[in-house]
C-alpha cells in the first residue's frame, strides 16, 4: 500500500462542505502544501480552481463529484478511499500559456488549463486576424470572441462554442470560433499542441477585446500569444471504472 499523504478541499455548497467534513472525520490528512494527493470535492469548476492553486511537480488531484458538473470528477463514495486512491489511473495534462499585451503597453501572462478566450467588451463585434506559428491564417475575423482550448478543456467553454470534443491524452488544441460573423462558414481548426496561436485584434481603440486564461481576464487587450507552458504538468487520478477517455467518446453521441 502505498502512503500517500492526503489532503481534502472542498467548494463551498452544502454538498461539498458536508462530504469534507465526513472524509476528514475517517481519514487522515494533511494540508494541501504537504500532499501527496489532493482530493477535491465538488464540480468542474472546483476542481480549476484547486489545480489553478495548489498544482505542483509532485501533487496530484483526485476528485469526487459534489458539484453541479463533473467531467473530471469521480463518483462520490466515501468508503474505501485510501484503496480508490492507489488504485487510481494518472492522466497528465498540458496547460497553456497566455501572453497578452494590452493597448497601454504592458505585457502580462496568465496559466490556463481548460481554455484562453477573447471576448468583445461592447456592443461592437471583434475583429482579429489569427497567426498560427507567426503565419497568417485568418485575416479577419469578425465575431464575439474565440478561444484555444486544451483537450481537458474541450467539454467546457469549447463545447458550448460548437467546438469539438477531443481525447483528452491526444495533443491537439481547439481553435473556435465564438458566434463568428464573417467569414460565417468558419467551424475553427484543430492544431497541434505545439504551435503558437497569434490573435491580432483590429481596430482595438473601437472595439476593444478582453482576453481570458481559464478564470484570469486582462482586458483592452492588443495582441495575445497562445503557446504550450513550457515545463507544467499537472496530474488527474481517475477511478479505473471511470474511462475517461470512453465518457468523451459517449460525449459527442449525447443528443
Amino acid at each position: 500500500m502505498k502512503n500517500n499523504k492526503i489532503a481534502i478541499v472542498a467548494a463551498d455548497n452544502p454538498e461539498a462542505v458536508q462530504a469534507e467534513k465526513d472524509l476528514k472525520a475517517r481519514y487522515d490528512h494533511v494540508d494541501p502544501s504537504d500532499a501527496d494527493i489532493i482530493v477535491a470535492l465538488g464540480g468542474d469548476g472546483f476542481m480549476l480552481h484547486t489545480l489553478h492553486e495548489h498544482k505542483g511537480e509532485h501533487v496530484a488531484f483526485y476528485g469526487m463529484n459534489r458539484g453541479s458538473v463533473g467531467f473530471l470528477m469521480n463518483e462520490y463514495e466515501p468508503d474505501d478511499l485510501v484503496d480508490r486512491l492507489n488504485r487510481a489511473e494518472p492522466v497528465s495534462l498540458k496547460p497553456l500559456l497566455m501572453t497578452a499585451e494590452t493597448a497601454d503597453g504592458k505585457i502580462k501572462t496568465a496559466p490556463a488549463i481548460n481554455e484562453v478566450s477573447i471576448l468583445r467588451q461592447t456592443q461592437q463585434a471583434a475583429k482579429v486576424r489569427i497567426l498560427v506559428n507567426d503565419v497568417v491564417r485568418l485575416d479577419e475575423l469578425i465575431c464575439d470572441g474565440a478561444l484555444v482550448s486544451t483537450p481537458a478543456g474541450s467539454t467546457a467553454y469549447n463545447l458550448s462554442a460548437h467546438g469539438p470534443i477531443v481525447p483528452i491524452s491526444s495533443e491537439i488544441l481547439c481553435l473556435t470560433p465564438i458566434s463568428a460573423f464573417r467569414p460565417r462558414r468558419w467551424r475553427g481548426a484543430l492544431l497541434q499542441q505545439s504551435v503558437k496561436v497569434t490573435f491580432e485584434i483590429l481596430e482595438a481603440d473601437k472595439r476593444p477585446v478582453s482576453a481570458c486564461a481559464d478564470y484570469t481576464e486582462i482586458r483592452d487587450v492588443v495582441r495575445i500569444h497562445v503557446t504550450q507552458e513550457p515545463t507544467t504538468r499537472v496530474k488527474l487520478l481517475f477511478d479505473p471504472e471511470h474511462d475517461l477517455e470512453e465518457r468523451i467518446i459517449k460525449e459527442q453521441f449525447t443528443p
